[in-house]
This record gives C-alpha cells, structure tokens and sequence, in this order.
C-alpha cells in the first residue's frame, strides 16, 4: 500500500474531522472510503456510457423528434387538467 499527501483548505479539514470523529473513523478510513465511492460512481457512469454507445451502434435508439413529439403531448394533456 501507498501513501499520498494532499492538501486542503481548513473548511474541507474540518469536515472530514467532523465526518471521521462522527463515524468513530479515522481521516484516512473516510478519505478512502470517498474515494472507492467515487471510483465505483465512475465506472458505472462509463459503463453505461459504453451501454449507450451499444444500443446505438445496434440502431436501438429513439429518434430525437419522435421524443420531443411524446413530451409535448404529455406536456399538452397536462396544460389542459
């Protein structure tokens, strides 16, 4: 295992002192925690992109003008209520 320096500012400081002492952790367990969060959101936001990408390249898509057409008629009926 490796060990990094960073620096913040006193704000940041203080709430991760507050979020460690809050979940009787230490500042490196809650540093590593958010970062292993922040890892995971990342490889599911490029997954999905690569998902995306998928459909696409297979022509499973909805044509922009047919959504807009179904939002405006959803938006329409509930003008009228």
């Amino acid at each position: 295992m490796k060990n990094i320096s960073i620096r913040i500012d006193d704000a940041a400081l203080g709430k991760l002192d507050d979020l460690a002492k809050t979940q009787d952790r230490s500042r490196n367990w809650v540093v590593k925690e958010a970062l292993q969060q922040y890892f995971d959101r990342q490889d599911w936001i490029l997954e999905a992109i690569e998902d995306g990408i998928r459909d696409a390249d297979a022509g499973n898509v909805v044509p922009h003008e047919q959504v807009m057409a179904e939002v405006n008629a959803i938006i329409e009926a509930a003008r009228k209520k």
